[in-house]
């Protein structure tokens, strides 16, 4: 049987697992450092700006979204930013991804979010047509830039 539910501190080492496994499947583990002590602040601070939800088969972890909260100035609402959705490869194809999707949707209704939004890799194909054939559409227009390591430090100092 399966579940999809709120992320909880006994869930964090098979989450941290399933990130590591995410990053292997994106051909890049060296670059995942993510370890169980930081999910477990992220997730479960006082004020936390991180939430997650894990997909279960018998009680055993398979899958899980992390997310976090957005805001669209255009909208003045806010908005759900997945930063990851993944399934064990063995439980692909069974309905469990969309239905993290369909949870975090509900999230997003329940709290007037007006927007569900994440990237994706291009050269994940499959994945993308999963996504358009649940009526994601890609924004072609926006380019995402981003800042780490020594240009951050520069630009931070």
């Amino acid at each position: 049987m399966h579940e999809i539910r709120r992320a909880r501190p006994s869930d964090v080492d098979a989450v941290v697992e399933l990130v590591h496994a995410l990053a292997a499947h994106e051909g890049a583990p060296e670059k995942c450092h993510l370890t169980p002590e930081q999910l477990h602040e992220a997730l479960f601070r006082p004020a936390p700006a991180l939430y997650g939800h894990v997909a279960t088969v018998d009680d055993h972890v398979v899958g899980y979204a992390l997310w976090f909260l957005n805001f669209s100035t255009w909208r003045g609402t806010h908005g759900i930013y997945l930063e990851d959705v993944f399934v064990r490869a063995e439980h692909r194809g069974s309905g469990l991804g969309k239905a993290l999707l369909s949870t975090l949707a509900a999230e997003c209704v329940a709290q007037g979010y007006t927007r569900l939004e994440w990237v994706v890799l291009e050269s994940l194909a499959s994945t993308i047509e999963f996504y358009k054939s649940i009526g994601a559409v890609p924004m072609a227009e926006w380019k995402l830039f981003r800042l780490t390591d020594e240009p951050l430090r520069r630009l931070g100092s």
